[in-house]
């Protein structure tokens, strides 16, 4: 049993560990402008996307989208967005390497 419970942990691990990172969305230019294309801002003042949770980004978005979170630039950026296209961004930069 314990042989067992042993081998499936190592196909789950190795599964995680082989898992394909999500593809660049299309429209990345939106976001990689002030973010930049891997999450890393350069200008002062605009947050490092890289790394962050992926559920946090996909809300924060939306929220944008609906006005809950105030800053015209985001809200302008995230009106047409449609929600895959939000939940594409989100894992995009989740799956960058955080910025130190």
């Amino acid at each position: 049993m314990l042989r067992s419970l042993l081998f499936v942990s190592g196909l789950v691990v190795a599964s995680i560990a082989s898992a394909a990172p999500p593809p660049r969305p299309a429209q990345l230019g939106l976001c990689s402008a002030c973010h930049g294309e891997r999450g890393h801002a350069s200008v002062a003042g605009i947050p490092h996307l890289a790394g962050q949770d992926e559920t946090y980004l996909a809300l924060a978005l939306r929220q944008y989208r609906k006005g809950e979170r105030k800053a015209s630039a985001m809200r302008a950026v995230s009106g047409a967005l449609q929600d895959r296209e939000i939940d594409a961004f989100a894992a995009w930069y989740a799956a960058q390497e955080a910025t130190p």
